[in-house]
This record gives C-alpha cells, structure tokens and sequence, in this order.
C-alpha cells in the first residue's frame, strides 16, 4: 500500500455548504425524486431509464406550469402493512447525518423496528448519501445487512423501517467485555454469527471489484492512508478498515497509540500522521494464533 506524506502544513478544507432546495427534487404530488429512485407517502421505487425520463419531462413541465396535471409513475409499497400510521414510538437510539433513529413497535404483530427519521432541509451532499442509502437498502440482499422493510417520504421527511438489533452496535459490546476472543472473531469473519452492517450513505455501487473512487466521506480513524493522503481507493480500503476493527475488538485498544500513551487522541492530524507514516499495525505474536496474525498483516 503506498504511502505519501501529510506534511506540517496540512490544514482541512471543507466545501462550502450547499444551498439546494428540497423543492428541486419533488414532483408535484409530492414524490421525492434522485436519479432513478423515486420516494413518497406510499413507498420507495428504483425505476428503469425509460421511467426516469418520463419522470423527468413531467418534472420538467410541472415546474414550468406548462401542464399541472402531469404525474410521475406512481408508487407501490413492497409491504402494504408496513405503514407508518402502525408504527409506535418507543425511544430515541440513535442520531446522525440529518436525523434521528428510533425504536418503534407495530401495534398488530408487536415487532419492533428502528425508524430512521431524517428531515431532507439538508445540504446536497448529505441528501446524496441518503439517497444513495436508500438505493442500495432497496436493492441488496445479503443475511449479514440490516433488512431494510419500507422507506417512505412525506412533508420534507424521510422515513426508513429498519431491522432491530436489539444487541447494539460493535461498539457498545466493546465497552462492556472490553475484549472479544479471537474465536468470535473468526466467526464474525466467516459471516456465521448474527453480525450485521447498515447505515450505507457513503457506500459505492460499483460494476467491479477494481473500480476505484476518490471521495473523502467515512470514519477517518479507520481510514487507510492512501484515502488520508487523497489518493484514488478501491476495496482494498475496506478490508484496511476492517483489519483495524478486527484488531481493535481483539487488543481492546485502538490499534494506533497517541505518542503520550493516552487512551485517545487529542489531535486530529496527529493521528493522520500516524495512520499514513507509521508501518501497519500488527497482532502480538505471543497472544494471538499464526492465523490471526497473518490475517491482520494481510491488509
């Protein structure tokens, strides 16, 4: 992996704020619309090309008053019973990018969801990594992926019916064992335990495995250098932030240690330093198998 220098001088530099109107994006009947995904009151679509132009011209027309009678093709829910109406609050879970995620319970099967709420009077860029989401929850189907039931957009809000993972996140179980045994570990890996990912607004679809992008979005702790220093990245840079993880949950400890030896890092390019110009990170020999070994040095 090659490796290129920050520099004394780098300093963060973020865009400026986008100033878009949700308005751009809606139809007149209220159809929250990116690309070929198509949202509103009663579900989420993924539409053909033909579709988007159609749906386009209409959008075209109906914003220039030429024909307020114009509709996109309409909608239909993949679940009809998954409604938002059915669907009672518990307790806020969790918040992020733009809006909150609750527990919710449905009042005829008594299941129990997380809702991602998210108020769309967002900046663009933000509002392209949901939709991204959005896309991709519609589309995928893999065991170890949050399910995604229903998405919904209604007056400036969307609305995602997520499975409930009532074990918490990788980091909670963290704080309370503190340590999970190589054991697990490898069972997370060969995708046997009920391990689950989700949460895909800076996800990429990809027509190969080769495809490389060049985007800054993501957790920068877990970043790999060549996506610190700016460079194009591949999937490769996946599997660096996944040996980081794997190796975190093994030592118990982030695998990069601040130079005073502290728990955590105060300075944000201090650590950038360290990710880009330090070697690898590597399992203790003398505490974990050959194996774990190897694998943590493979990436």
């Amino acid at each position: 992996m090659k490796k290129g220098s920050l520099g004394s001088n780098l300093k963060l530099t973020l865009p400026p704020p986008d100033e878009v109107s949700i308005s751009k994006f809606l139809t007149q009947s209220g159809t929250f619309m990116d690309g070929d995904l198509l949202v509103n009151r009663e579900g989420v679509r993924i539409v053909s090309h033909r579709e988007v132009e159609v749906v386009f011209d209409v959008f075209l027309v109906v914003n220039v008053n030429l024909n307020a009678n114009a509709q996109p093709p309409p909608i239909q829910a993949s679940d009809n019973q998954m409604i938002l109406a059915d669907l009672d609050a518990i307790k806020v879970i969790g918040k992020g990018n733009g809006g909150v995620v609750q527990l919710v319970q449905h009042k005829w099967t008594h299941q129990f969801f997380a809702l991602k709420v998210i108020q769309m009077n967002i900046e663009e860029s933000i509002r392209k990594q949901i939709a991204q989401e959005l896309k991709i929850n519609q589309s995928s189907q893999c065991p170890n992926i949050v399910v995604c039931y229903q998405s919904f957009y209604e007056n400036g809000t969307i609305s995602i019916i997520l499975e409930y993972m009532d074990g918490g996140s990788l980091a909670d179980l963290l704080k309370k064992v503190k340590t999970i045994p190589e054991f697990y570990l490898a069972a997370i890996c060969a995708a046997g335990g009920e391990i689950k990912i989700t949460d895909f607004g800076v996800s990429a679809i990809k027509a190969s495995t080769s495809e490389q992008a060049n985007t800054f979005v993501g957790t920068y702790n877990y970043m790999s250098p060549e996506r610190i220093v700016g460079s194009n990245y591949s999937y490769k840079s996946d599997i660096w932030s996944l040996g980081l993880v794997l190796l975190e949950c093994a030592t118990g400890q982030f695998p990069y240690t601040p130079p005073d030896q502290s728990e955590a890092w105060d300075n944000f390019f201090e650590l950038m330093s360290a990710i880009v110009e330090q070697p690898p990170p590597c399992a203790p020999s003398d505490q974990f198998s050959p194996e774990f070994c190897s694998f943590i040095s493979a990436w």
